[in-house]
């Protein structure tokens, strides 16, 4: 979708890319990835760096060899292996190089959710859906996701066509719950294993935030929380609106007038030098640092917001 009034927003200027590109291997290959389009080999190499530099590797070695991170760098202990692997994830771990293949080797070995849910597997997950569907995305991408999961998950959506947390006893979905499971239930897709139904639930939880424009209420068109206008990195459980049109966009969703209002929110976020603010950080189950203050140039947060104009403006085609 074409609009002169954020034509100029769509295509970078070349001293915001250097400034992403002069930075960590996970940033830099998602750039010549998705930004500046680079030969898929010289995009691998970079990647292949996540592994052994910077944030991936400082990540990857505070893995204990009990498959957990002992606490460091996270705060709440259930929160360990489980966010760890999700910034993995994001940073674009290649899931089959030898650290990835190691530390994911530790977890399935090791790993579970404790008594509280009978020694569980940490790919079978535990028993809330915004726990799940993420568990599901890390065993899709990891490789091996568990196909009781997915059936769980499909059995728990609720005829809105989103998930909650609260259900029962609560009959309305939660945007948090749901944007949680559809980038599990896409990650599954994405992995291969695509089938009519499970296409179908997600197509209806996506539907379920297009319908309200991606914050807004539908009984009343009021915005349902102020601070999913405000775009934080990582997101956690977090739902906010940045995070939801990345979603769209790394589903090939085509855009239509309803993602409008907030596309529009992202590129007003934009400051004059080309780059968006961190903003609303979640610390209280993470707490690895990557960027920061709040209020400074992030390069995760503009990332995400260039990918997402990209996608809806077509400045270069929608990106992927």
């Amino acid at each position: 979708m074409n609009n002169p009034e954020y034509q100029g927003i769509t295509q970078p200027s070349k001293a915001v890319i250097k400034w992403l590109l002069d930075s960590d291997p996970a940033i830099r290959w998602q750039v010549m990835h998705d930004l500046t389009r680079e030969p898929p080999e010289l995009v691998q190499a970079e990647r292949q760096r996540v592994g052994t530099e910077g944030w991936g590797a400082q990540l990857l070695a505070y893995q204990g060899a009990d498959g957990r991170w002992d606490g460091k760098p996270f705060i709440v202990e259930w929160a360990t292996t489980f966010y760890a692997l999700l910034l993995l994830k994001d940073m674009g771990l290649d899931p089959q190089s030898e650290p990835a293949q190691k530390a994911v080797g530790l977890v399935r070995q090791k790993v579970t959710w404790g008594e509280e849910f009978n020694d569980s597997p940490f790919f079978e997950g535990e028993v809330e859906p915004c726990i799940n569907g993420r568990v599901l995305a890390l065993g899709a991408y990891f490789g091996g996701a568990s196909e009781r999961l997915v059936d769980r998950l499909l059995g728990e959506q609720l005829e809105d066509g989103g998930w909650n947390c609260e259900a029962p006893p609560s009959v309305r979905s939660s945007f948090h719950t749901t944007i949680c499971v559809l980038d599990g239930l896409l990650a599954y897709e994405q992995a291969g294993g695509a089938n009519p139904t499970v296409t179908q639930a997600r197509l209806r939880a996506q539907e379920y935030l297009l319908e309200r424009h991606m914050f807004r209420r539908l009984s009343n068109g009021k915005v349902v929380d102020p601070k999913w206008l405000r775009f934080s990195y990582p997101p956690t459980w977090h739902y906010d609106v940045l995070r939801g049109l990345d979603y769209l966009r790394s589903a090939g969703v085509q855009p239509d007038s309803r993602v409008a209002e907030a596309v529009g929110l992202v590129a007003k976020k934009q400051h004059q030098n080309g780059r968006w603010p961190l903003q609303n950080p979640h610390t209280d189950q993470v707490n690895f640092v990557m960027e920061g203050p709040v209020g400074t140039a992030s390069r995760w947060n503009t990332l995400r917001a260039l990918r997402v104009l990209g996608w809806y403006y077509g400045a270069d085609g929608t990106l992927s």
